[in-house]
């Protein structure tokens, strides 16, 4: 099937209110025109220097996630256009988001990681740290972002009843983290669950599934 068929088919089933952030990364820019011509809006990219460049070829009415891990001295890079950055896995890392996002008079909104998976090379921060985080002092002075939900990555398993255990870990943290709203906390969004999980993610109460291969074929 061609990317738009597979696009259609793809959101032909998603609950509506389910977002579908289209994974790009490492496809070309017919690919992500095609999707784009098919109306998808929002893509993302694991490496800033690949998502700046397409940004500055592509449409300006994408919205652009990051999706990848973070490298602090590569943020002034996207600071100025993307619409969501999901790897935000310290308080340091958001500090500069921040620093950056107030040099171009913007709010960036971000999702904390949470780290669901039983895996040492999956990144991110415990459900006590994403607590401490927003109830700190230190997070209220931070007014050019905005933590607008949660983040995991399941451990890559045919174990689905862990799988299972660990989308329901960060729902729970996102249900036990949902009252602390401070004025640049809003949370709402969940986003987990891939090409090869995202049904059983979305069973487990995500409302943002990040999917490439099922759009736009494997990777070579």
């Amino acid at each position: 099937m061609s990317i738009k068929q597979n696009l259609l088919k793809l959101k032909a089933e998603l609950p509506q209110d389910v977002i579908l952030v289209a994974v790009s990364k490492t496809k070309p820019l017919n690919d992500l025109m095609e999707a784009y011509n098919a109306g998808q809006r929002i893509f993302g990219e694991n490496k800033i220097q690949e998502m700046v460049d397409k940004h500055e070829t592509m449409p300006k009415d994408i919205q652009w996630h990051m999706i990848g891990h973070v490298q602090r001295n590569k943020v002034k890079y996207m600071a100025s256009f993307v619409s969501l950055i999901h790897g935000v896995d310290n308080f340091k890392l958001l500090k500069e988001i921040d620093k950056q996002a107030k040099k171009h008079d913007r709010v960036i909104e971000c999702l904390l990681q949470i780290k669901i998976a039983s895996e040492d090379s999956k990144f991110g921060m415990s459900p006590k740290m994403a607590f401490d985080i927003i109830n700190s002092e230190e997070f209220l002075d931070l007014k050019n972002i905005k933590i607008t939900g949660l983040m995991g990555m399941a451990t890559f398993t045919d174990n689905q009843a862990q799988v299972n255990n660990e989308f329901k870990l960060l729902k729970s943290t996102f249900e036990n983290l949902k009252s602390l709203n401070q004025e640049n906390c809003d949370l709402h969004i969940v986003s987990m669950g891939m090409s090869g999980d995202y049904k059983q993610a979305i069973n487990c109460g995500s409302n943002m599934v990040r999917i490439g291969s099922s759009i736009f074929g494997l990777r070579n």
